[in-house]
């Protein structure tokens, strides 16, 4: 999925499998649904992932919320977070009780792919790869490909793969190694920006300046020029 930084991309990404978990959560309540994650979302970067864990949090309270005005049984659905700053305590945590939406590292995948921790993803039936483009062609690239097919190995079918980028080049190269050997699909919209000139000025007329009381002898004028 390519389109513009702030467009929307990742919680597009979220959606039909956050809807598929409050589904499943109606199906088997929470003593009887087995702890497993369902969504793990791979970032490069892990202060984008911290950023991402904020803004889900977000857009889950809403829909339970909306939820409970509607009637319906209260559903909570657990964000957890594991890269190489996670504490130890934390992690047993994580091996413990498995969130239902887990957000990582390529790195931290693949360490626990290599441990006991495999046993957590074996649920899991949404993969989103965020930044794709900053992966993808490098030694970390080819080390998420690999973990990609160890998660695939270990679930009843293969998990749904979803890769994100503001730009990248060229597609369908990224979409080849995103897909490994599944077919895919690439979902790119053309989108345009507009832009919002405002000019502000310090004087009240420009071609008046000497005698506008607002200015200072000697000062230099600035235009201000603000792009929304």
């Amino acid at each position: 999925m390519i389109a513009p930084t702030g467009s929307g991309k990742t919680l597009a990404a979220f959606l039909t499998a956050i809807d598929s978990l409050f589904h499943l959560s109606t199906e088997q309540p929470a003593p009887d649904r087995q702890t497993t994650t369902r969504i793990l979302y791979i970032s490069p970067v892990k202060a984008l992932a911290a950023d991402v864990q904020r803004n889900l949090n977000v857009p889950l309270a809403g829909v339970v919320a909306g939820r409970q005005k509607r009637g319906e049984p209260e559903i909570t659905l657990q964000v957890g977070m594991r890269s190489g700053d996670t504490p130890s305590a934390e992690r047993a945590k994580l091996l413990q009780r498995p969130p239902d939406i887990l957000i990582t590292t390529p790195e931290s995948l693949f360490l626990m792919l290599t441990s006991k921790a495999r046993d957590t993803l074996q649920g899991v039936t949404t993969v989103i790869v965020d930044e794709v483009h900053a992966v993808a062609g490098s030694k970390r690239g080819s080390q998420l490909a690999l973990s990609l097919e160890r998660l695939d190995a270990l679930l009843p079918q293969p998990a749904q793969r979803i890769g994100l980028s503001a730009t990248v080049r060229p597609v369908e190269r990224v979409a080849e190694f995103l897909g490994g050997c599944q077919p895919t699909q690439v979902v790119n919209p053309a989108a345009g920006r507009t832009l919002h000139l405002t000019i502000e000025v310090p004087v009240t007329d420009m071609t008046d300046i000497a005698s506008d009381p607002k200015t200072h002898s000697g000062a230099g004028q600035r235009i201000y020029l603000a792009l929304h």
